[in-house]
């Protein structure tokens, strides 16, 4: 018999993860922690070019790691994320099933970082915008560098801030407080973003990975199935929120792309550009 013949050397190992997603998402191992890197810097890592289905898809991947413990999730060059992008929203309004398909994607990106099992730091080096500071605040600890800031301006265009601002921001502040800046879609300087508890705390931003990476190796090192039941049961909350919300605010957004308010600030920053 040879080599090739013997089942236990053809068995793959059960840890084995495609960590392929091309260029736009990049996972990086290090010991028992996942680094997951947000990479279309150029375009301040919006979420289009493939980007938000990678993201969407990374947790599954990771969760059938079973060397993984815990995971830091932040962005290259200048941005963690600026959320959606001029060019997405254009085809969402021409493209009435490109919208269908976008909204049942925001919904499954959403299920599956609620339901994700291991500890999630998120390294916010930069601006977080829309779906991008939506996702830093569904992490379980939230590090912002000195110079990054959150917003959410869906309202500003002429959207519903339906992908997870309207469900979720309120659990980490307040209603009033949610309402306040996803009304107004103001900037979040870093230190206001703690104060509002949307993030933990603001780091240095030379220090901000490495902080990030000392965080996450010391949740890895804990018990992992103490750890991991007590992220899903704090999730719970964030599960109902998903239930009782979400199902609302995507059809409400989705509404939002056939509004002459929308068209029209999606053709001005167009003629802009």
């Amino acid at each position: 018999m040879t080599v090739t013949d013997d089942p236990v050397q053809e068995r793959q190992p059960l840890n084995m993860a495609n960590y392929d997603f091309g260029d736009v998402l990049l996972v990086e191992s290090d010991g028992p922690v996942r680094v997951v890197t947000m990479n279309r810097p150029a375009a301040l890592n919006a979420f289009a070019g493939g980007l938000h289905e990678a993201i969407a898809d990374v947790w599954a991947r990771i969760a059938s790691d079973r060397d993984a413990r815990a995971v830091v999730l932040t962005g290259a060059g200048r941005a963690f994320s600026a959320g959606g992008d001029i060019p997405g929203m254009a085809q969402q309004i021409a493209d009435p099933e490109h919208r269908r398909h976008s909204m049942r994607e925001a919904r499954r990106l959403s299920d599956e970082v609620v339901r994700f099992h291991l500890p999630v730091v998120a390294a916010v080096n930069g601006p977080a915008v829309g779906l991008g500071a939506t996702i830093a605040v569904m992490s379980d600890i939230v590090l912002i560098a000195d110079t990054a800031f959150l917003a959410d301006p869906h309202v500003q265009v002429g959207l519903v801030a339906g992908d997870g601002g309207a469900a979720f921001w309120p659990l980490a502040t307040s209603i009033l407080r949610a309402k306040e800046y996803l009304l107004t879609g103001d900037r979040i300087p870093a230190d206001q973003a703690v104060a509002l508890g949307l993030a933990n705390r603001v780091v240095p931003a030379a220090e901000l990975m490495d902080e990030a990476r000392r965080v996450a190796h010391k949740i890895a090192a804990l018990p992992p199935q103490a750890v991991q039941d007590t992220k899903r049961a704090i999730n719970l909350h964030l599960a109902q929120a998903a239930r009782l919300v979400l199902d609302f605010s995507l059809a409400a957004e989705g509404e939002s792309f056939t509004t002459d308010e929308l068209r029209h600030n999606v053709e001005s920053f167009k003629a802009k550009s």
